[in-house]
């Protein structure tokens, strides 16, 4: 089975992703993948305000995540795909047969955004661009079958297993 999560920068994703595996891997054998993984070249990526536009979906390399999705969907029961763009590229999509799509308001996720330094302090214009980025092209829209969670309340991960299980 291949899970795909999707959602907005800090809606949740890696650690849902992460709660899935310790809570399946007691009957399975779990994968995740995360599309952060398979970033292309930094020097590659345009540029936003001269900033890196991570939030755009030329910064990963899509034909390498998917030949990796395929390779571990044979060699593990469950893979957990994960990322901003988990629903970007159609032929990765159509592998899906659980599609979890995270969202919380705006306020929340620049809430977030501000409290994370993993990467420095992101101006508000640039936390505004990641937002725009996300509603352009992370969005789950043309994705048939999503399960949509307000990642904004705690997960119910017994509603969320029994979901994948079914």
């Amino acid at each position: 089975m291949i899970i795909g999560i999707g959602g907005v920068s800090n809606a949740g994703k890696s650690s849902l992703a992460n709660l899935l595996k310790i809570e399946l891997e007691q009957d399975f054998k779990v994968k995740i993948l995360c599309q952060d993984d398979f970033i292309i070249a930094e020097h590659k990526i345009p540029k936003f305000n001269g900033l890196t536009d991570w939030e755009c979906p030329t910064s990963i390399n899509h034909k390498m995540f998917l030949e990796a999705v395929k390779r571990e969907s044979q060699n593990n029961d469950i893979v957990i795909s994960e990322g901003l763009f988990a629903f970007y590229h159609n032929e990765l999509s159509k592998l899906y047969e659980k599609k979890l799509f995270l969202y919380i308001d705006k306020d929340v996720f620049k809430q977030r955004k501000l409290r994370d330094k993993r990467w420095g302090e992101s101006p508000e214009w640039y936390i505004n661009h990641i937002w725009d980025s996300y509603k352009k092209s992370g969005k789950a829209k043309d994705a048939l079958g999503v399960k949509k969670i307000n990642a904004g309340n705690r997960f119910d991960l017994d509603n969320i297993v029994s979901y994948i299980k079914s």
